[in-house]
């Protein structure tokens, strides 16, 4: 499979060459967005296919067909990736765009339009384990050896996708620059419902009994991990290796607590408060 082992280096962070290159990047940085664009904005593993989701059920009115027959990276493609230009939908009313690329990339670009951000964020905590998995299920990121070693370079920001805590630091500072929702992974899982209410009024889409009963259906953990248009189980084995584990795997809050040892999370906690003290977190980040 094409640039497996590749790395491409871009505004000091490392990707995976197997979906970005130079050229799908510079791209990235010049795009024209639309006032009526609405673009989701992620650090990797903390919600991004059920925001995905989300919006296909609410822009469908409730109908699920699409999003039980399009893959998502094709409902709501990534802007920085090798196949968006191919998949982006142009002539849709409401282009439904996707990103891990950070702030001080992207944000400038859209200042310039008036387009719709959505930054969902997640404990970080439940971040680095999520992600730890994904890396040994993903044949194009690298092997993270062991859980200690990969919470090292997820402290320091060596990570592929950099460091979370500059992603969220600096998405946090475009709340006045820009006309962006902010939501997290763990509002989802407590209140789908309200959760989804908030969304429809910040993007101007009614949400009548009929979707929001259809879009909690769809949108639940087992819906979504049992759909193959969401769950990228369409990825061949040599890309995605899915006897590791799966995409989706527990979907649940507060796993970092099977996994951390006492030494790991008082590590992680100073780490954490180090970076984050100075940080207005009334957005309503809770961690």
């Amino acid at each position: 499979m094409e640039r497996l082992e590749v790395t491409e280096t871009f505004a000091g962070i490392a990707l995976p060459g197997h979906l970005h290159t130079k050229e799908s990047l510079q791209f990235a940085t010049t795009f024209p967005f639309r006032d009526t664009d609405v673009v989701i904005v992620t650090y990797p593993k903390s919600g991004t296919t059920w925001m995905q989701e989300i919006l296909t059920l609410l822009y469908s009115r409730g109908d699920a067909l699409p999003a039980k027959t399009i893959p998502n990276w094709e409902r709501a493609p990534w802007l920085e990736q090798i196949h968006f230009r191919g998949a982006l939908r142009d002539t849709a009313a409401h282009r439904l765009i996707t990103s891990h690329l950070p702030a001080r990339v992207l944000a400038p670009l859209l200042q310039r339009s008036k387009a719709k951000v959505i930054y969902v964020a997640r404990n970080p905590k439940d971040v680095v384990v999520s992600f730890y998995y994904f890396h040994r299920l993903a044949k194009f990121l690298p092997d993270p050896v062991s859980f200690d070693a990969f919470l090292q370079q997820f402290l320091e920001g060596t990570v592929h996708y950099g460091s979370w805590f500059d992603h969220v630091k600096g998405w946090l500072g475009q709340r006045q620059l820009l006309d962006i929702f902010y939501v997290t992974y763990e509002e989802l899982h407590q209140d789908l419902r309200g959760t989804a209410q908030r969304l429809s009024t910040f993007l101007g889409c009614p949400l009548g009994p009929e979707t929001l009963e259809a879009l909690e259906q769809h949108c639940s953990f087992a819906a979504m991990r049992d759909n193959a248009m969401a769950n990228y189980t369409l990825i061949p084995r040599e890309i995605m290796d899915h006897s590791q584990g799966r995409f989706m795997r527990k979907g649940m809050v507060g796993d970092w607590r099977d996994h951390f040892s006492p030494l790991q999370n008082a590590l992680f906690n100073r780490v954490y408060q180090e970076e984050m003290h100075d940080v207005d977190l009334s957005a309503g980040f809770p961690w």
